[in-house]
């Protein structure tokens, strides 16, 4: 369980396929504090810590995950936003993310904002809902939703979440992971199972 609040960013160093999997090795300032078996959030995808070698980490990503996000693709070099699993007794300072990537959405537009920036998202018709002032993760960064409407939605980036996070590098017609809000999901299925 994660919160979306962004810990660290990582780089990638190094991505191989492992029969149906990807190996993806990466670099950060944390990766001494982490162990093997550990979950990792990146952008938003809940990734087991299979190895670390030195100042480098790898994660395994199975068909599934690939087949759902945004991970294939990713390069090397890219910058990946990193959380570590919440503390039990901690403050929740985001919101309750699993780290289960919903579904890919896509960046149609941005604008800066005297201070700051306005990202509207858009994704695939589901049973997927953003609801004014509700929350959603946009790889993996807690957000708030402003002009929430049928398969599209804004979110209000501050300076701080822009330097601090892979927005700084989102650019119009880029792919983002989204994961809903869990409570919403809950009740997104109950509706559609008491029709």
């Amino acid at each position: 369980m994660f919160t979306g609040i962004v810990e660290q960013q990582a780089k990638i160093v190094d991505i191989k396929n492992s029969k149906n999997n990807l190996d993806i090795t990466l670099s950060c300032e944390i990766t001494s504090e982490l162990k093997i078996d550990q979950s990792v959030s990146h952008n938003g995808i809940c990734l087991t810590v299979v190895d670390i070698n030195d100042k480098l980490y790898t994660v395994t990503a199975i068909e599934e995950t690939m087949n759902k996000t945004t991970i294939n693709e990713w390069k090397i070099g890219d910058v990946i936003n990193l959380e570590r699993a919440m503390k039990i007794g901690d403050r929740l300072d985001g919101h309750m993310i699993q780290g289960h990537v919903d579904q890919i959405g896509k960046c149609i537009d941005v604008k800066e904002k005297n201070g700051s920036w306005e990202f509207v998202i858009e994704y695939q018709k589901s049973n997927n809902i953003t609801v004014e002032k509700g929350s959603i993760a946009v790889n993996g960064v807690s957000l708030t939703v402003i002009d929430s409407k049928p398969n599209q939605f804004k979110v209000a980036i501050i300076p701080y979440t822009y330097e601090h996070t892979s927005f700084k590098n989102l650019k119009k017609e880029g792919n983002v992971n989204l994961e809903f809000d869990i409570l919403g999901k809950y009740l997104a299925k109950m509706a559609l199972n008491y029709k």
